[in-house]
């Protein structure tokens, strides 16, 4: 019986990818374009993206360990500033994360027009009809230890911030990721606020949060569709029913209704999609009035995909290792935060890859498995070419290394989901987590952000 070939992944693609689009000039570029009175000092931006991402890949166990080993000729991910840790600190107190933002989004966009739509292919028609379908949701970040000298005296859990996520279905990436160091900010506002970032005509997936006349106010001013989950606070009334028929038993309908009363937004058209089987019922809210766009069972079809962005943040959060926050101050943080997400898309991109290449859909890869051995390839990758270099300066005659690299690839059984079984371990609730604070709300923390804007 002849023996299978081995269905290898390519783990170089992440290492492949960083190198190929986080380079010093798309860095100089984003801080010419940022900067207001800023220098690029010793800690140029350049080494500021490489130092994050390497904390990223290696996890370090604290920050000054990080600047130890970037000193180390043998750890080839850090970048080698001649400075002291001081300095480091300092800078990153005083640099605005404006330029990590410019830099992550660079980087987004270079990789988004590369990789076509692979995840959620069961919903690929419904893609094809819009310029892109993106998800919104909010989190908060894990606490930050009592660092900072406002913190002292303070027994309540502070957070360093919230996060909003703009994830895209079909491409699997953080479109934008949007850092507030205001802990209590309004999600809505701030997904509001990006809307700005998306092409017209894009589909828009949200919670029942995102179910107010005024988020479809601001929906329509920039030409965008939305699916969101209903919310009885807002109140309907119905003006013509659509359709109505059975579905896998139960009763689906599709109402015209006129949503809000007009007085903290303008009232909206929408359609209101209900299916109901016994005590069971799914109601969606929908901008889409054209059924032949988007029928009754695609809107219902389409919103348990909002859970993906609930994905996304477990994997930048467990994964990535941002549920641990290396720095107390705002702006370290954020430095931290897009550095994940560059991090984050350059994995999804890989994966998509590794996929494609085996035949699979990319939801039946596990992060979680296929990280860890990308940031392995990324280290030993870059030590080889250190190595190279350093054999090609002694003697340009040096003969061609043997390169076995079992490194580079790995087997696909390696980092297949396990799907979980049907029993559910119940979550006990920690009383100490009742209570969390911004630092908007300690006592000088509102003169501390306004020194950071």
């Amino acid at each position: 019986m002849a023996r299978r070939a081995r269905s290898d992944v390519n783990l170089l693609r992440l290492a492949e990818l960083l190198q190929e689009h986080i380079t010093p000039a798309l860095c100089h570029a984003a801080f010419g374009r940022v900067r207001k009175t800023e220098r690029q000092r010793a800690w140029t931006l350049a080494a500021l993206v490489q130092f994050w991402v390497a904390v990223i890949l290696r996890a370090p166990r604290a920050l000054s360990q990080a600047l130890a080993d970037g000193l180390d000729v043998r750890e080839p991910l850090f970048p080698r500033v001649s400075a002291t840790p001081e300095a480091f600190f300092q800078r990153c107190r005083d640099l605005r994360p404006a330029f990590f933002v410019e830099v992550f989004e660079r980087f987004t966009a270079r990789v988004l027009s590369a990789v076509p739509p692979r995840y959620a292919a069961e919903m690929a028609e419904v893609q094809a009809r819009f310029p892109a379908l993106v998800i919104f949701d909010g989190s908060r970040l894990a606490a930050i230890a009592r660092r900072l000298k406002l913190l002292w005296d303070e027994r309540a859990v502070v957070l360093p911030g919230c996060l909003l996520g703009v994830y895209d279905l079909g491409r699997g990436l953080c479109r934008a990721l949007v850092f507030d160091p205001d802990a209590a900010a309004s999600e809505l506002k701030r997904a509001v606020a990006a809307l700005h970032r998306l092409a017209r005509d894009t589909l828009v997936l949200g919670d029942r949060l995102y179910c107010t006349a005024a988020f479809f106010e601001a929906l329509h001013e920039h030409g965008c569709w939305g699916v969101v989950r209903r919310n009885k606070q807002l109140g309907l009334r119905k003006l013509q029913r659509l359709r109505k028929r059975r579905v896998q038993g139960g009763c689906l309908e599709d109402w015209l209704v006129r949503a809000g009363s007009g007085v903290s937004a303008p009232a909206q058209t929408l359609r209101y999609i209900r299916w109901r089987r016994g005590g069971t019922r799914y109601e969606v809210l929908t901008n889409v009035l054209a059924p032949a766009r988007l029928s009754a069972e695609e809107a219902l079809d389409l919103y348990p995909y909002r859970w993906g962005i609930e994905r996304m943040f477990f994997d930048l959060k467990e994964v990535l290792n941002l549920n641990r926050v290396y720095a107390a101050n705002p702006n370290a943080v954020a430095m931290q935060v897009y550095a994940a997400a560059i991090v984050y898309n350059g994995m999804r991109v890989a994966q998509s890859e590794a996929a494609a290449h085996l035949g699979w859909p990319p939801e039946d890869i596990s992060p979680a498995k296929f990280f860890p051995k990308l940031a392995v390839a990324c280290h030993l990758h870059l030590q080889e070419q250190q190595w190279e270099r350093q054999f090609r300066r002694r003697s340009r005659t040096h003969p061609h290394l043997i390169r076995r690299r079992r490194w580079a690839g790995t087997v696909a059984t390696a980092v297949t989901v396990e799907h979980r079984s049907e029993h559910r371990r119940r979550r006990r609730y920690c009383p100490a987590r009742r209570q969390w604070k911004s630092l908007a709300h300690v006592r000088g923390g509102r003169r501390l952000l306004a020194k950071l804007s």
